[in-house]
Parts: structure tokens; C-alpha cells; sequence
């Protein structure tokens, strides 16, 4: 399954112009609320140069890099957990993400009008939270009156679910986010069922203008965001909406010629993915033979037995073993053969955690 990242913020903050840079499609991107009302998805291969080398390594005949998923969710607005702006449809269409990326508009121009008459990133991030929240209490409310009825046949089971789904009620009115809920193991796997929207992570994309883009201070307006995200341990990026849409276009040699002129290290795309895998602690494993060369998305501390599920559900319930060996040691060996002869390839068990960078041959029985 690729990453999800679902692309929501109050209207004409540049959702659809970044999706559009992103994915380099041409979705409407216009001046008004709920230009975008059905969601729009790009699938997108993550940019990973190692790909490459280990592609040469193998000279494989086919090559399938991992993806992420972006969904541009129509703009949200005050009210919407009450169905404002056809808020249910979209905050329903938020539960199916991995991950939460919220633009938020931090340049001032007159000739784009702001849905709450003025510039304020913060304010406007806290409203779209707020929203959220208000959603997700009243899905906690409904489970809370279904535990309480189920609770009164004195099964022990039921009253458990009850006092956690009572804490986590409290919690949330205390205007806290789900993911802030402090839990045991055993009752994340209850709350995980309600697939509450402030449980999600987010990346705060900071739209600012070309101007900002190239300067190494951040703006005033631009550091209160990147502030909040801290506090509420989550991550910040500025990117330039317009600008990444321009770039969107080129390609990779002109691209390189615009970042060089605007000093910019890489494309937007590539910073967000990366954040975005950071925010949710994933990291790459490969899979490589003449015949196919694949990367593969995981959660760090994922065992060799869960990342070959991955791949097959038969590769996990038939696990026997994993040969594995990292990047960084096949770049200095032309081959497999030559990598076994230096004591580089590891036979790896059940309890093997999967490293970034780790290249593997699954066996297994079924």
C-alpha cells in the first residue's frame, strides 16, 4: 500500500496549486471557496536516488519504485464538523489518510481573498484542528453511549472499553487532540478502531511567496506556524506554491537551473516526502534480482516477518529467514557472489528489525 497523505487547509491557501506542483496535473486552482469539491489524487514514485544504483547493480527488467498517495481534499471552514461547506463529505474523506498535510497560507496578497478576511496562520490552523476535534468527539460521544448500554450486562470487557472511551471523551472536550492521549499498547488497538482524525500527524506546509522562499529568515508570520507545529509535536516546511508549480513543468535540467537561481536545495515534492516519511518514522527496505528491482515503505522497528508481509501475505505466514545485506556494502561489490565471499550477506531470523537501506531475499514455505 503506498503512503497517504491527505491535503486539507481553509480555502485559497494554495491546496490545489501545491497538489497540482506535486503531482505536476492540472486540477482547478481558483480564487473562490470549494473550487475543489470531489477529491483529487496523484500517485506519485518517491525520489530516491539509491534506486538507481542498486538498479545498475542488478540490471533488472523492470524497476518499481515506492509511492505516495496524495489526496487534495476540497477546503474546510468553520463549521464544518457541523456540516458547513459540505464538511461531513470532506472530514469523512480525511479518515482514509496515513497522514495529514495542512497548508497554511503565510503571505499577504490583496488580489486573493481570504475565507476569514485576514492573515493569521496560526489562528487558521487552529480552526481546521478545532474542526477536526469537534468531529472526533462526537464519534467518541456515539461509542461512549453504545459502551455504556453494552457495559450494563456487567461484562468486564465492556466496562473496560467504557472507562477508556470515558478518559478519552474527557480528553478531547479538554479541546486536546487524540493523539496527545496517553494509553496503554492493548487500548491504542481499541481507540485505533474509532480512526479518530486528530490522532493523525501533520505537516504544516507553509504557502509563502517567492520572495520569502529565498531568503534564510524565516517571516514573522511564517515562525509563529513553524512555533505551533513544534508545540504540538508535529513538523513544519515552507514551500512556494506558485514557484513549485512552475517548476512542475520543466524538465530536470531546467528544473536544476531554477532551483540554482532561486538557491534552493531541491524540488518541493522531494522536501515534503521526506518530511513526511520523517513525521511518520518510515523508512525504506529493497528487493532486487535481473528480473525486478523494487523499494518497499515501513514503519521503523517493522520485523523481517511484517516487512515480507509486505511484499505477500504468504511471505510472512510461511517466514523462515531473510538474506540481508545494506546499501552502503553492495556499493563497494560488483556482485552478489563477490558480497557472500565478504562476509557481507547476514542470514536474519524472526526477530530481525529491518535498517533503512537494507536489501533483502526473503525464503519462505507455505
Amino acid at each position: 500500500m503506498p503512503l497517504q497523505c491527505g491535503i486539507i487547509g481553509l480555502p485559497n491557501v494554495g491546496k490545489s496549486t501545491i497538489f497540482n506542483a506535486l503531482t505536476a496535473s492540472a486540477v482547478p486552482a481558483e480564487n473562490y471557496p470549494f473550487c475543489t469539491v470531489d477529491p483529487n489524487v496523484g500517485m506519485v514514485p518517491l525520489p530516491d536516488p539509491r534506486l538507481e544504483k542498486i538498479t545498475s547493480f542488478f540490471r533488472p527488467e523492470k524497476i518499481i519504485p515506492t509511492t505516495v498517495e496524495f489526496v487534495d481534499i476540497a477546503g474546510l471552514v468553520k463549521g464544518a464538523s457541523e456540516g458547513e461547506g459540505l464538511g461531513n463529505r470532506f472530514l469523512g474523506q480525511i479518515r482514509q489518510v496515513a497522514a495529514i498535510i495542512h497548508v497554511v497560507r503565510c503571505f499577504e496578497d490583496q488580489n486573493i481573498s481570504h475565507v476569514e478576511g485576514s492573515l493569521d496562520p496560526v489562528r487558521d490552523a487552529e480552526l481546521i484542528e478545532t474542526e477536526l476535534l469537534m468531529k472526533d468527539l462526537e464519534t467518541i460521544e456515539r461509542k461512549v453511549e453504545k459502551a455504556a448500554k453494552e457495559a450494563k450486562s456487567g461484562d468486564k470487557q465492556h466496562k473496560t472499553e467504557l472507562n477508556l472511551l470515558t478518559r478519552l471523551s474527557e480528553h478531547c472536550n479538554a479541546g486536546k487532540m487524540a493523539r496527545t492521549f496517553d494509553c496503554t499498547s492493548e487500548e491504542v488497538l481499541i481507540i485505533k478502531q474509532l480512526h479518530l482524525l486528530t490522532r493523525k500527524r501533520i505537516l504544516y506546509v507553509a504557502n509563502v511567496d517567492e520572495e520569502e522562499i529565498t531568503a534564510t529568515q524565516r517571516s514573522e508570520q511564517t515562525q509563529v506556524l513553524f512555533d505551533f507545529a513544534e508545540k504540538e509535536n508535529n513538523i513544519a516546511i515552507r514551500l512556494c506554491g506558485k514557484l513549485e508549480q512552475e517548476l512542475a513543468i520543466l524538465d530536470s535540467t531546467e528544473q536544476a537551473e531554477y532551483l540554482r537561481e532561486y538557491h534552493l536545495p531541491e524540488i518541493g515534492l522531494h522536501k515534503l516526502i521526506h518530511a513526511a516519511y520523517s513525521l511518520l518514522n518510515l523508512e525504506t527496505f529493497f528487493t532486487g534480482s535481473p528480473k525486478e528491482v523494487r523499494a518497499w515503505t515501513v514503519t521503523e522497528g517493522t520485523t523481517a516477518p511484517k516487512a515480507a508481509g509486505e511484499i505477500h501475505t504468504d511471505f510472512e505466514r510461511g517466514f523462515i529467514k531473510a538474506e540481508v545485506y545494506q546499501y552502503n556494502d553492495m556499493l563497494q561489490y560488483s556482485s552478489e557472489t563477490a558480497l557472500r565471499d565478504a562476509g557481507k550477506i547476514r542470514m536474519e531470523g524472526r526477530n530481525y528489525v529491518v535498517q533503512d537501506g537494507d536489501i533483502i531475499f526473503f525464503k519462505f514455505n507455505v
